[in-house]
């Protein structure tokens, strides 16, 4: 299980020197634009593709060697499939499993830190080199008293990088999601609450016991047991759960029955999160899901849980109704509370605004709107990704002088955009459970 990927022996941690690799990632994104148009002078049909993948390429790069929030933003821009060139998708879709690992002597760096002692002081044994390596930390495996363990250690500085990484990672998420710099702002303070809390390992961990522990009940769905004397502030230990990521696992041609098992345990392990707990664990990207070889679905990592307040659970969810019958006034004082109108717009903004939201929720909702819904329907997903083009397109969002949707739908939408994709891989036809007020 040894790593064989090139291994990183310093992060840069210093704000002078993340910096310095950002202007250099930028010079170089600049010098492809420039080659890009030079060719297209001798060659006036030639399209962006190439310019996409060397920028995707070099940004991936910059940002893997970098880690923490500037990854686990590319790692995020992946998941929302409809706003990015495919390029970019492709390669930051990598962010989701491999980047570069760190070398051991800076893993050992930061046992001394937090235990005062070495990997092999404390567990029986210790791989050397990470097994698996994402954006905030990378994982190695650990056997202590005949137990296989999953041993997850943040990267140095990334805790400390946060904030400042996402002023420098601005320029480029501007340029790349097409967005105005009112909506930027508005929703970077919540991603950058959320990436704080991600690099609170002790967080985590009581997270990952509390969620854990309240869908234990749930069919198909297994989690590990966390141990805390072995765990701490930048330190995670935990069982290790055999078995497959979807990817791997589809490659095994498992029946549509297997595949219907897996997406309804999905679906409910939301469901019971979303309308129970009101707290949900708002990172369904691929590899946060490992499928066992008893069909079962081991679910790891919770540092990233979006707590629901619910006066928007309430206005958000009933937007999803399948029959809005709710009057003018009171659909006017969800579209407020859910900041997708304000006394800032003009009649005619306020009318545009209200449809369009309402395509997009009433379209988000189908699922909920029958007994059994098949994620294999790409039709569903193509009007999806036509409806994210409209409006990356729309002059009146470009021009809005606001900030569009409360910050709270930031990580809702992600999750439930990342669960339909992952069921959509699935090709699972599953019944959608919905709360009794919502049927």
């Amino acid at each position: 299980m040894e790593s064989k990927v090139k291994e990183q022996q310093s992060i840069p941690t210093s704000k002078v020197q993340r910096a310095a690799k950002f202007i250099s990632t930028g010079a170089k994104v600049g010098s492809n634009y420039m080659k890009h148009y030079a060719k297209k002078v001798v060659n006036p049909s030639m399209t962006k593709e190439e310019l996409h993948t060397n920028n995707a390429t070099d940004i991936y790069n910059s940002l893997s060697e970098l880690k923490g929030s500037a990854l686990k933003v590319a790692q995020m821009m992946s998941m929302d499939k409809n706003i990015l060139p495919r390029a970019y998708q492709d390669k930051f879709t990598m962010a989701q499993y491999s980047a570069p690992p760190l070398s051991y002597p800076l893993v050992v760096k930061t046992f001394q830190k937090y235990f005062g002692k070495s990997p092999e002081q404390i567990y029986d044994t210790f791989t050397r080199s990470a097994v698996n390596a994402a954006s905030i930390g990378q994982v190695h495996q650990a056997i202590q008293n005949g137990k296989k363990l999953a041993v997850k250690i943040q990267y140095p500085g990334v805790a400390d990088s946060v904030s400042s990484d996402l002023k420098l990672v601005r320029p480029f998420a501007l340029r790349l999601l097409n967005m105005n710099e009112k909506e930027l702002d508005h929703y970077m303070a919540e991603v950058e609450e959320k990436l704080l809390e991600e690099t609170d390992y002790v967080l985590e961990v009581q997270r990952s016991k509390e969620i854990s522990s309240a869908c234990s009940h749930i069919e198909d769905l297994v989690f590990p047991t966390y141990y805390e004397n072995l765990s701490s502030d930048r330190i995670i230990t935990m069982d290790w759960i055999e078995g497959k990521h979807i990817k791997e696992w589809l490659e095994t041609n498992p029946t549509q029955e297997q595949k219907n098992r897996i997406g309804q345990a999905l679906w409910d392990f939301y469901h019971h999160q979303v309308h129970n707990l009101m707290q949900v664990h708002a990172d369904p990207h691929p590899g946060n899901f490992i499928i066992q070889n008893n069909d079962k679905l081991g679910i790891i990592d919770f540092g990233c849980v979006k707590v629901i307040p619910e006066d928007f659970y309430k206005g958000y969810f009933s937007l999803i109704k399948r029959e809005l019958l709710i009057n003018e006034d009171e659909l006017n004082e969800i579209f407020y509370g859910l900041e997708f109108i304000s006394d800032k717009d003009t009649a005619e903004e306020k009318v545009y605004f209200k449809n369009i939201f309402k395509d997009m929720i009433s379209l988000l909702g189908k699922p909920f709107h029958v007994e059994t819904f098949d994620f294999a329907d790409n039709s569903y997903f193509e009007q999806i990704f036509q409806l994210g083009d409209r409006i990356s397109n729309d002059k009146m969002f470009r021009k809005s002088r606001q900030a569009r949707g409360s910050r709270h739908g930031l990580y809702i939408n992600r999750t439930y955009f990342g669960i339909y994709n992952l069921l959509n891989q699935l090709e699972a036809n599953i019944v959608t459970t919905k709360p009794e007020w919502l049927k």
